[in-house]
């Protein structure tokens, strides 16, 4: 794993959450366009191989090349990404036990040529299972960033998130918390928030458990329509939700 030598640039970051339905993977997509946007290299792994959606919503119009035995992943906006998704036939189901997904996730890490990024996103399937231990045992993990709604049940799973990454035989550090879907702003009442999963579930949760509070993310059309189409909402002209991703950015790099 090019990542684990003591002299490598890259910090690999989980994305990850409790339950699933939170906007994780949108979450990370904007955020590494983000974090491109102001100049780091960056680089996605789709981790969540069950439910992978990275191609789609990075918008990737070409497949991964090999070159010399090594997978040369395709980029899209400054930023590169790999996915169980680029090599199994649209609609075709993942049914596959354990040794299998590790193996895949094994071979994203060392047979790809991801050429030191600054940053490493890996977008986590829900849950605390085997791809997380995988990962956190193969991985020199720099950090993790929960990812969780207002309300009470989003909440309720991310603190098991919160309390697998603490466990001792793990240790990795969980640089904050950031909220989704905290508020909806419509287009012509920019000024209006209304709170339709809660307000500031996030930053009570981030209180408790001690952890910096990296920022709200809106739930808009944009959003929505941005990972139907392969358009992040970073490049759509929403400023608003642009402004909150750049803000979280901004908060990751200097985790």
């Amino acid at each position: 794993v090019p990542f684990a030598k003591n002299d490598s640039k890259t910090r690999p970051l989980l994305i990850s959450s409790g339950k699933g339905g939170v906007g994780k993977s949108s979450v990370t997509t904007n955020l590494a366009v983000a974090l491109a946007a102001q100049g780091y290299s960056v680089g996605i792994i789709d981790a969540d191989i069950y439910g992978y959606s990275i191609p789609r919503m990075l918008g990737t119009d070409r497949d991964p090349v090999v070159i010399d035995e090594m997978l040369i992943p395709p980029e899209m906006y400054g930023v590169r990404a790999i996915s169980i998704g680029y090599f199994v036939p649209q609609g075709e189901a993942i049914v596959w036990r354990g040794p299998m997904l590790h193996k895949a996730l094994e071979q994203f890490l060392t047979d790809v040529f991801w050429d030191e990024p600054d940053f490493l996103l890996i977008d986590m399937p829900p849950g605390t299972g085997d791809i997380h231990l995988t990962l956190m045992q193969t991985v020199p993990v720099t950090g993790a960033v929960i990812v969780s709604t207002p309300q009470d049940v989003a909440l309720a799973d991310a603190k098991k998130g919160i309390a697998m990454f603490g466990q001792a035989q793990l240790n990795v550090p969980i640089i904050g918390l950031v909220e989704n879907m905290s508020y909806f702003t419509p287009a012509e009442l920019p000024a209006n928030r209304y709170y339709i999963f809660g307000k500031q579930g996030g930053q009570r949760l981030a209180s408790e458990y001690d952890l910096p509070f990296l920022g709200e993310i809106p739930i808009v059309q944009s959003i929505r329509e941005g990972g139907d189409q392969g358009i992040p909402v970073m490049m759509s002209d929403d400023i608003i939700t642009q402004q909150a991703f750049i803000r979280f950015a901004a908060q990751v790099v200097r985790s």
